[in-house]
């Protein structure tokens, strides 16, 4: 008996072990991507990202079959601090893009998504449980590179942003009807605690895993303040 619980305790730590590595590696991931498209020739505009207060990057989205055209993202997210969001990065939360829209189902493995939330109420929609975008909030494809600052900017009048990375190209995506949740299976293993993703946003109730020191250190860089300007004339 006392053998069969030794070797129960010790498959239980390595699962355990095993899924907090592997929900590092999706931070990490997605901290190589931000820095990869925050660094390419098109790339988000400045205009842009400046006013979002949060970001949510699925690298890689990988399908898989569940029902007819289910897909799964695994993804990241982290906003900034304060009320309005307005202070610095903080410590990531995990999450899921789920849907069947067209643009899921043709992209395939090797596709990267980033999503910007634009409004305090988009967030606070998602993670108080989740968000179907073009739904529960107002989405749209999001500009790219030197697009027209008029049009940027009403573009942006959207609450989710959204684009998609395909073979090193980045272009702004609509991903309406998909849905964005909080993974807390996923939070639980990166964390080693049962946290919500609201806890870990609104209320830092956890300190910045090494795993996403790059991934914030990339954004505190290349967008160290929000801002909030009025549309051009």
């Amino acid at each position: 008996m006392k053998c069969q619980l030794g070797f129960s305790l010790t498959l239980a730590l390595a699962f355990s072990l095993f899924a907090q590595n592997a929900e590092s590696t999706r931070v990490e991931n997605a901290g190589k991507v931000t820095e990869q498209i925050l660094d390419a020739p098109e790339r988000i505009p400045q205009d842009v990202l400046d006013q979002a207060g949060c970001v949510v990057i699925v690298p890689s989205v990988v399908k898989f079959a569940v029902g007819i055209g289910g897909s799964y993202g695994p993804g990241v997210m982290t906003c900034r601090g304060g009320i309005g969001f307005y202070g610095p990065w903080g410590a990531p939360a995990l999450v899921a893009l789920e849907g069947s829209s067209a643009e899921l189902q043709l992209s395939g493995s090797g596709t990267d998504f980033v999503l910007l939330l634009m409004s305090p109420r988009a967030a606070d929609h998602l993670l108080k449980g989740k968000v179907k975008l073009g739904d529960d909030a107002s989405a749209a494809a999001g500009p790219v590179g030197s697009a027209n600052l008029r049009e940027a900017y009403v573009t942006v009048r959207a609450e989710i942003l959204s684009y998609s990375r395909a073979r090193g190209l980045l272009a702004g995506i609509s991903l309406g009807g998909s849905t964005l949740r909080p993974d807390s299976g996923a939070n639980k293993n990166l964390y080693g605690q049962d946290i919500s993703a609201k806890d870990i946003v609104f209320n830092r109730a956890v300190s910045v895993p090494d795993c996403a020191k790059n991934l914030l250190a990339t954004l505190q860089k290349a967008s160290p303040t929000k801002k909030v300007k009025a549309v051009p004339k």
